[in-house]
């Protein structure tokens, strides 16, 4: 029984880790229409991962995928975000915001490879520049546990036609690594027939804070001394297809490319980005 139940609540984290990184929220996607008052529930069966660019990080296998939403007049709940909505006057939407940071989640402990019964492996290159061949990557298995922060801020939406463009800032009030991030985001909503097609560009800044907290180094984790981050902008690119099957069921396409180049001072990354495919059904409750 406690066999079970360690492996029942890694997969339930794994799985709540894993939606944010490929769903697209509806609080950032202001275009389509929300039912107020009411849950929104999904799930999405098929086959992808997320790759860990950390040295001695697992990738995650996508394989059950869980969409959770509900929005009232001014709170809602979106997949682990959690806010307050202070006008929704179209074209512009302002929220108050709160989610746990996601950088903790290339430090997971669990290897879901042992809980999916389809794994994927990482089938990724791995990137040889010039920092790499001057210091050692160090394994993140070697290092103290990263604590979960969770960050509160302020989100805008300017909503012009099919396209939305994003602002948000968020800061650490947990107090676990004092520092704070921010992103501009475009997002485009198009049809082709029944296809539905939703492209993503964006960039984010990360404070030096932020940055050596999660992949920088102290003076007890390495016998070369502490190592600080630096801050950094992040691009990243998605795409989100999906072809409607009936009124419950869809065929779900997502991709999506998060560069961590900019992090080339932290020994930790053996790769320079970090990749999450998926391929599959999505089903509405």
């Amino acid at each position: 029984m406690k066999l079970n139940i360690h492996t029942l609540t890694a997969l339930c984290v794994s799985l709540w880790l894993a939606a944010p990184c490929f769903a697209q929220q509806s609080e950032i996607d202001p275009v389509q229409n929300i039912t107020m008052d009411q849950w929104h529930l999904s799930l999405n069966l098929g086959l992808g991962v997320m790759s860990n660019p950390l040295k001695g990080g697992d990738d995650l296998p996508l394989v059950v995928i869980p969409e959770v939403a509900y929005y009232g007049e001014q709170f809602f709940f979106d997949n682990g975000r959690l806010g307050y909505s202070l006008s929704q006057d179209t074209p512009h939407i302002f929220n108050l915001v709160s989610e746990f940071n996601p950088e903790t989640r290339f430090f997971v402990d669990w290897h879901p490879s042992n809980i999916f019964a389809l794994t994927s492996a990482n089938s990724l290159s791995t990137s040889n520049n010039e920092l790499q061949s001057q210091q050692p990557r160090l394994d993140i298995e070697q290092l103290d546990k990263r604590k979960w922060a969770l960050d509160a801020g302020m989100s805008y939406h300017y909503v012009y036609q099919q396209h939305v463009f994003s602002v948000q800032a968020l800061a650490d009030v947990s107090g676990v690594y004092e520092g704070w991030r921010s992103a501009l985001q475009w997002q485009m909503h198009n049809n082709i027939g029944e296809l539905v097609i939703k492209p993503s560009m964006g960039i984010w800044y990360k404070s030096a804070a932020l940055n050596t907290y999660f992949y920088g180094v102290s003076a007890k984790e390495s016998a070369n001394g502490a190592i600080e981050v630096g801050s950094s902008w992040q691009p990243y690119a998605k795409i989100d297809a999906r072809w409607p099957l009936n009124d419950a069921n869809s065929l779900r396409f997502h991709l999506a490319y998060y560069d961590y180049s900019a992090l080339d001072d932290s020994p930790l990354f053996e790769q320079t980005y970090s990749m999450t495919a998926f391929i599959g059904f999505d089903h509405i409750f």
